[in-house]
C-alpha cells in the first residue's frame, strides 16, 4: 500500500508510525501541505498529523481550507483515514463539529476510557478499555453529527469515527520522547519540563506498544479495503 503522511511542520511527522508502516512493507509518502500544497491522488490510506496551528486560524494559514476539503473528499471516497491531534480537529471541523480552546492545556499522560463503541471498533479496539494516553494540546474537538464517540476523558473527547473508515484521535500514538519534549519546550505547558520528562520516561515504552497496536490495526483496515 501507499500511505500518505500529511504533516504541518518538522516536529509533527510520522515517527513511530513510520517505523510500523516500513516494517509491514508499505510505502510512506510524506507531504507538507503548508509548503507543497494539495497532495496528489492515488493513496491507499492517509494519516494527518499534528501541528502548532489551530482550527480558526485560516487567515494565518489559508491552506487549512484545502485540508478541510481534502478530508471531506477522503471520507466521501471511503479512503482509510486517521487524523491525529490537529488532524483529528480538522477532521471534526470539516464535518461541522466545533473545535475550541480547553480550560487547561493538556500535557503528558492523561487517563482515557474507550466507550462501548470504541471497544468494538476495529482500530480503537486494539487499545485497552482504559489507558494513559500521551497528549499535548490546548484545543479539543467535539464529535461531528453522525459520528461515533470512541474514547473520552474529563477534558475533551479523545477519539471518534465518522463513516466506516475515518478516525480522529486527540492523543499522540505516533510520538517519541524527544519529539514531545521539543513541543513542550516551545509551548511552555503548565508543568515543568523536568516533571514532564520524568513522566514521559516512565510511560513511553508502554505507550509505544499501544501506538504500534493502533497503527497496525489501522493498516489492517486499510489493507482490507485496498
Amino acid at each position: 500500500m501507499r500511505v500518505l503522511s500529511l504533516i504541518h511542520g518538522p516536529l509533527v511527522r510520522a515517527e513511530l508510525f513510520g517505523d510500523v508502516i516500513d516494517e509491514r512493507g508499505h510505502e510512506l509518502v510524506e507531504w507538507d501541505i503548508r509548503t507543497q500544497g494539495r497532495p496528489p491522488e492515488g493513496f491507499d490510506a492517509v494519516i494527518v498529523f499534528g501541528g502548532d496551528m489551530n482550527v480558526g486560524e485560516e487567515d494565518r494559514h489559508p491552506w487549512l481550507h484545502d485540508e478541510y476539503e481534502l478530508l471531506r473528499s477522503w471520507v466521501t471516497d471511503d479512503t482509510p483515514l486517521l487524523g491525529v491531534c490537529l488532524g483529528g480537529q480538522t477532521l471534526a471541523h470539516a464535518f461541522g463539529a466545533p473545535v475550541s480552546k480547553l480550560a487547561t492545556q493538556q500535557a503528558g499522560f492523561v487517563p482515557v476510557a474507550l466507550t462501548a463503541a470504541g471497544i468494538a471498533d476495529p482500530v480503537l479496539g486494539s487499545l485497552p478499555a482504559h489507558f494513559d494516553a500521551l497528549v499535548g494540546n490546548g484545543y479539543g474537538f467535539a464529535i461531528p453529527a453522525g459520528a461515533e464517540l470512541l474514547a473520552t476523558n474529563p477534558a475533551t473527547p479523545q477519539a471518534f469515527r465518522i463513516g466506516e473508515r475515518a478516525w480522529g484521535v486527540q492523543f499522540h500514538p505516533e510520538a517519541r520522547r524527544d519529539q514531545v519534549l521539543a513541543w513542550f519546550e516551545e509551548d511552555k505547558p503548565p508543568r515543568s519540563l523536568a516533571e514532564l520528562a520524568q513522566e514521559i520516561d516512565a510511560g513511553i515504552e508502554l505507550w509505544h506498544e499501544l501506538g504500534r497496536a493502533l497503527c497496525s490495526a489501522f493498516l489492517d483496515v486499510a489493507k482490507s479495503t485496498s
